[in-house]
């Protein structure tokens, strides 16, 4: 039997990873690597490119049977009756709908938004931003024919599908799909029931919405649900991508998947399974067949990429408060972290609140980040590189108390992210959660994730692929986390 490849794609805030590997194993065959544009508000014309760019410099696809899109959760495109995007999208980390949030917090309550999404609003949801859109920008939500995600629209033009003089089969709307992972983040999709909620829709945006392939009316398209192991489609024609790159028509399209549901299929998570994230932002999020429900916001009781449940909590701040001292002291990562082991835990009682960018959670969109602590003994490089990586790190551990609270039971707990390579997060790790901390093999997760779901899309059952790691042993430091959470406050 000859060798199937398939393709993974993780187009994230920053970027665009594109990983081609066997279907049967996992092994990677090769990989590419595009950049995307800073900000929190871009054109998705910049993905298009990148996704082109990295399909590119990963070989090409003419030799992969499928392909499987992950991409940043939250982000609004939003598209007129042309397939053109109506102004550029606002990204999950776009905290300008903060009070958009707020204001439908109150129209509903905490407990009937749980009831119905899994979640509380916050400024990272697509709801929130069409509710922005509508009262800040009235001309452009008249124009909206269609919301999307980044992924459902990647994966739309992938499919051949966009502008008329851009694509080869045009602005069909009714042809733009998703899957429950990233629906779920939009704040009108139950988990639970699996399901879109109109009335949630139109309060966000003012107009009724309609499930894509439904009914004929005039009523703003959202993309269809495809199940965990169903293709979007496949290709009829070949499509031609920026940087030269072609998908050749019969390549198949799997549904795709939000970000965390990718790196969570990427690290085989089951029940007993939690992880944190550290990348720019940072996430905490694990696996469960019960559902979850958080009135406080803390959890958003997302679905994951398999047809069960992902409790997640998220923060604006992780790598990169190690960018932002880092750079106030003139070092890379790693010396960051060779300095702060200089210090001992708890830095003699210099705590970071690291708020740099407000935060998500807490809800404090307008917060600051903060030094508290200073004397002259602790007012040195070694103890504020050891403040700003124990800072991180008690953020996330707030974040993994609050996803146990809901029942979730952790077993093992996985550290992955850029900044999970650094040995002193790591040796921090182990203090501040206060357990054994396993560290898989450095990868693109994410990427790894959406191959193994177009694997199962292309041979009808989900391969499993092994994931090596090393163990850091517990090494509990409770007044680490303790005086964090004084100075939090």
């Amino acid at each position: 039997m000859s060798q199937q490849l398939v393709a993974g794609v993780d187009s994230s805030t920053q970027s665009c990873k594109v990983t081609i590997r066997d279907a049967s194993t996992g092994a990677v065959v090769r990989e590419g690597r595009a950049s995307h544009p800073d900000g929190t508000s871009v054109d998705p014309r910049h993905w298009w490119d990148a996704l082109g760019t990295a399909i590119a410099d990963a070989g090409g696809f003419d030799d992969v049977a499928a392909v499987a899109i992950a991409g940043q959760q939250h982000g609004m495109v939003a598209l007129d009756a042309d397939g053109r995007v109506v102004r550029d999208a606002l990204l999950w980390n776009d905290v300008r709908s903060a009070d958009a949030a707020a204001q439908m917090v109150e129209e509903l309550g905490r407990e009937a938004w749980v009831a119905r999404t899994g979640l509380v609003p916050v400024a990272s949801f697509t709801g929130t931003k069409l509710r922005w859109l509508r009262d800040a920008e009235a001309e452009n939500a008249a124009r909206v024919a269609a919301v999307a995600l980044p992924h459902d629209w990647l994966s739309w033009r992938l499919r051949g599908y966009g502008p008329a003089d851009e694509s080869p089969l045009g602005p069909d709307l009714d042809a733009l799909a998703t899957d429950g992972s990233d629906a779920s983040g939009t704040g009108y999709w139950d988990p639970v029931r699996r399901e879109y909620d109109p009335e949630l829709f139109e309060s966000a945006l003012g107009r009724p919405m309609r499930p894509a392939q439904t009914g004929d009316d005039d009523a703003v398209v959202v993309p269809r649900v495809v199940a965990p192991d169903e293709a979007m489609g496949t290709l009829d024609v070949d499509v031609e991508l920026p940087g030269g790159a072609v998908a050749r028509a019969g390549l198949v399209v799997g549904p795709g998947l939000g970000d965390n549901a990718g790196a969570a299929l990427g690290l085989g998570l089951g029940p007993g399974d939690v992880a944190v994230s550290l990348g720019t932002s940072g996430t905490v999020f694990g696996v469960t067949d019960t559902e979850v429900t958080d009135p406080s916001g803390t959890v958003a009781g997302f679905a994951d990429g398999t047809g069960s449940r992902l409790p997640i909590v998220t923060t604006l701040n992780a790598a990169r408060v190690l960018e932002v001292i880092g750079g106030l002291l003139s070092v890379d990562h790693g010396e960051l972290g060779e300095l702060a082991l200089q210090a001992p835990a708890g830095a003699d009682g210099l705590v970071l609140v690291p708020y740099f960018v407000g935060e998500r959670t807490p809800n404090r969109p307008d917060a600051t980040a903060s030094l508290v602590g200073m004397t002259p003994a602790t007012t040195d490089r070694a103890h504020l590189a050891r403040a700003a990586v124990e800072g991180m790190l008690c953020a996330l551990a707030d974040g993994l108390a609050a996803v146990e609270d809901t029942g979730v039971t952790v077993e093992r707990l996985l550290l992955i992210g850029g900044a999970a390579r650094n040995e002193a997060v790591r040796a921090v790790a182990a203090q501040v959660f206060g357990r054994d901390v396993s560290i898989p093999e450095p990868g693109e997760y994410v990427a790894a994730g959406a191959a193994r779901q177009a694997a199962w899309v292309l041979g009808g059952c989900l391969p499993s692929w092994e994931v090596s790691a090393t163990v850091v042993p517990a090494d509990p430091r409770p007044e680490v986390l303790e005086q964090y959470r004084a100075a939090a406050r």
